[in-house]
C-alpha cells in the first residue's frame, strides 16, 4: 500500500465525518471505505470500549466477528490496554491470540485513545501472512488518531 493511499482516506474519512456527529454513522462510514479500498482484508471494523476492561464490537466490515474482547487479551486487547498500535505478522504466533476467523493470518489493530482512556480500536485482518507493512500501520495509525476528534461523548458504557 502507498502512502499517498493512505494520505486519500484520510481525507475521505475527514469528508464523510466532518458534517456528522453521529458516531456510530461515522464509525460505520470509515470501516466501509477502508475495506472497500485496502487490499487483501477479510476482516475491517472497530471495537468499542463498553466497559473499563473490555471491548465489544462497534461497526465492521467482513465476516461475523467476536462480541466482547477483555483489554489484555488477543491482539485487539492488548492494543487496547497498551494503547499502543499492534502489528502482526502471523496471528497463530502471537500469544493469546483469539481466533475469531480462522482464515485471518495477519493483523494490525490501532487504537483510539481520547483524554488518555481507549474508547475503541480499529483493527484490520488479512487471511495473507505478513500483509501489512510498516507503511500500512502508520496509515492505519493515522486514520485511528482521527478518529479521536470525532464526537464519543455519546458512547454508552
Amino acid at each position: 500500500m502507498s502512502s499517498q493511499l493512505y494520505s486519500d482516506l484520510l481525507a475521505q474519512s475527514r469528508a464523510l465525518t466532518e458534517a456528522e456527529p453521529d458516531l456510530i454513522a461515522n464509525l460505520a462510514n470509515i470501516s466501509a471505505l477502508l475495506y472497500e479500498h485496502i487490499d487483501d482484508v477479510n476482516w475491517l471494523g472497530f471495537y468499542l470500549t463498553r466497559s473499563d476492561d473490555e471491548l465489544v464490537l462497534g461497526p465492521f466490515q467482513g465476516r461475523v466477528a467476536c462480541v466482547r474482547i477483555p483489554f489484555g487479551k488477543g491482539v485487539c486487547g492488548v492494543a487496547a490496554q497498551s494503547q499502543e498500535c499492534q502489528r502482526v505478522e502471523d496471528v497463530h504466533q502471537f500469544a493469546g491470540h483469539i481466533a475469531c476467523d480462522s482464515a485471518s493470518n495477519s493483523e494490525v489493530v490501532a487504537p483510539v485513545v481520547v483524554n488518555g482512556k481507549t474508547v475503541a480500536v480499529l483493527d484490520i485482518d488479512s487471511p495473507s501472512i505478513g500483509r501489512f507493512s510498516e507503511e500500512d500501520e502508520k496509515g492505519i495509525k493515522a486514520i485511528a488518531e482521527y478518529c479521536q476528534s470525532l464526537d464519543w461523548s455519546g458512547l454508552q458504557r
